[in-house]
């Protein structure tokens, strides 16, 4: 007789939880092992886990959800895996046509897409002052339009009424943003949340919304829904993103671009 056979469903649940920090990741069927439980029985366990946001649910199993750390100052950023956001940069830029009008949010990896658009024929809307200071300052053909709003200092970004007002009243081809965590169960989640409606206006205002974020961002939970994952069309990583999301997020019909 399994030690766990006993427990309550809380009960297990909880040793599930720790079971997973422990392994990093559990299948259905260790789960039936170690707890003599139905396969709908462990399937049913995650799935309450998973929606509590203490995992994430995987094919075949589960994984754990790391809570993300709090922000840091865009300008404190720059330097952390300034490599892996180049590339992620970079191939975000690929994906822009010539003549197409975009929206590009703000933060480190977004600002590295940019770089790579200052040369092209393309019209961009923002609500980044480092976006607009980069094609201000390097004789670029963009034809930038800037949003106004609150000015919010640590991320050096224009967001509230104003901005969203602003957001209602156009359309663009791409949106290009990012994001604090993303998880399969609970979507897109930043940590500021007066920011959260202004983000949500920009992702309605796109007919492609592509979605920038180093591995790291993934499997983890931050303090606010900015949007669930069918929102986004594309997601643009780097190659240590690991292949059992990049399975799930194809399943759900998103394209997935490696840098």
């Amino acid at each position: 007789m399994s030690d766990f056979e006993n427990l309550s469903n809380v009960e297990r649940q909880e040793q599930i939880v720790q079971l997973i920090a422990r392994q990093k990741r559990v299948t259905v069927n260790d789960l039936c092992d170690v707890f003599s439980i139905s396969k709908a029985t462990a399937r049913r366990d995650l799935e309450i886990l998973a929606n509590q946001g203490r995992i994430q649910r995987v094919h075949g199993g589960a994984i754990l959800v790391k809570k993300a750390p709090p922000e840091l100052p865009i300008f404190e950023r720059q330097s952390d895996r300034a490599e892996e956001k180049r590339r992620i940069g970079a191939a975000a830029a690929a994906l822009i046509e010539d003549d197409e009008t975009i929206f590009l949010g703000s933060g480190t990896t977004v600002l590295e897409a940019a770089r790579h658009l200052v040369d092209r024929a393309i019209t961009v809307l923002t609500n980044s002052l480092p976006v607009i200071s980069l094609f201000a300052t390097s004789n670029s053909p963009v034809q930038v339009i800037s949003l106004g709003g609150e000015f919010r200092k640590s991320e050096l970004s224009f967001i509230g009424h104003i901005t969203e007002q602003n957001l209602r009243e156009v359309y663009v081809d791409k949106v290009i943003i990012g994001v604090r965590a993303v998880n399969l169960e609970q979507g897109l989640t930043n940590d500021y949340i007066p920011e959260t409606n202004t983000d949500r206006a920009i992702i309605k205002m796109g007919r492609e919304v592509i979605l920038v974020a180093d591995h790291t961002k993934f499997g983890r939970v931050s303090t606010v829904l900015l949007a669930p994952l069918t929102s986004v069309h594309t997601i643009v990583s780097d190659h240590l993103l690991p292949s059992e999301l990049i399975s799930e997020f194809k399943a759900m019909g998103i394209r997935i671009v490696l840098a």
